[in-house]
């Protein structure tokens, strides 16, 4: 799936601390995103996609607080498509797509977060930042 990110019309951007409750609170907040935004909340990506980004959030909290006080969710959505970037300041990138393939590596929810996207026909990708200190796992699903 080759969506322009910038492209879409609806973004919202949350900055919370890296603690466990930034977990619920990105996904209420990506609950209330979806409706402003028209989308039907019973759509059967939506399930999932909550999901998705309650793993990627928790990831961030529990490995990358050390590093990332903060963690960063970016929502996005236009015709036929949602995106959510989850970014925090812990330099380690992970191999998305060898966690699939590597179920005895512990990737544990990163294995989820991948076989759910794959199985709902989306796509994800790690972008560094700049000053390789940080990076963001961006998500996208077709509606």
């Amino acid at each position: 799936m080759s969506t322009r990110l910038e492209a879409l019309p609806h973004r919202h951007v949350l900055t919370l601390p890296s603690e466990p409750s930034a977990v619920r609170t990105a996904r209420e907040t990506a609950e209330l995103a979806l409706v402003e935004w028209g989308i039907n909340p019973r759509h059967p990506i939506i399930g999932p996609a909550l999901l998705i980004l309650s793993e990627l959030v928790t990831n961030s909290v529990r490995h990358a607080a050390v590093f990332s006080p903060q963690v960063t969710v970016i929502y996005a959505a236009g015709d036929g498509c949602l995106a959510f970037g989850v970014h925090d300041r812990h330099p380690y990138q992970p191999p998305l797509y060898a966690s699939v393939t590597d179920s005895g590596t512990g990737a544990g929810g990163l294995a989820t977060v991948m076989e759910l996207t794959l199985g709902l026909g989306g796509s994800a990708v790690v972008r560094g930042d700049a000053d390789g200190k940080g990076k963001s796992i961006w998500i996208t699903l077709p509606l």
